[in-house]
């Protein structure tokens, strides 16, 4: 049984779309559900799923080894981050190498980088009058949103389109095939 930690921030809707994917897999186990905010949303989603989830401050992250070894307690062998805004820190990075992914919601190199997630990618595509956008999935190194790209599925950008008709797009592709490409990577790797 692969064991999974998935990393989050926010909402959480990939971390359910995740979870409800893996809910019935006997290779796959979403084990724990790891928040750098006290207050994500995506808590409530974690209990509601039946999934522990644990909160730990930056702190916890960069200065010292309590996550690694929550994850190594864990026995966890894959980590997918489901909108977590913190870098991984190298103790993790160097660990887990090849074992950590990630998903942006636009074609990487565009749009990539500090500060940009969620809506602020959007807006930039529609400001700069993209004709099409979609979500890159890609391992995680050091540096945000630079990682070797795994998977890319693409959506056309109208001239009707707003941030938020955008975003509701980019969120079926997440839907679509983030857990496919999840499963894939993580079967070959068994």
């Amino acid at each position: 049984m692969n064991k999974l930690a998935l990393f989050a921030s926010g909402n959480g809707t990939n971390v359910q779309q995740i979870a409800e994917y893996f809910k019935d897999s006997d290779k796959i186990k979403i084990e724990v559900v790891i928040v750098n905010k006290k207050d994500a949303y995506v808590r409530q989603r974690a209990k509601i799923l039946g999934i522990d989830d644990i909160y730990y401050g930056r702190d916890d992250f960069y200065n010292s080894n309590s996550v690694l070894e929550e994850l190594k307690k864990r026995d966890i062998n894959f980590i997918v981050l489901a909108g977590f805004l913190l870098l991984i820190p190298k103790n993790i990075l160097d660990y887990y190498k090849n074992r950590i992914i990630n998903i942006h919601p636009a074609l990487l190199p565009k749009y990539g980088g500090k500060g940009m997630y969620g809506h602020n990618v959007h807006q930039k595509v529609i400001e700069n009058n993209e004709k099409e956008s979609g979500i890159t999935i890609h391992y995680v190194d050091e540096n945000y949103d630079e990682g070797q790209i795994i998977f890319q599925a693409k959506c056309e950008v109208t001239s009707n389109d707003t941030a938020e008709t955008l975003a509701a797009k980019i969120h079926n592709l997440e839907k679509e095939y983030y857990p496919k490409t999840i499963k894939s990577i993580v079967e070959a790797i068994e």
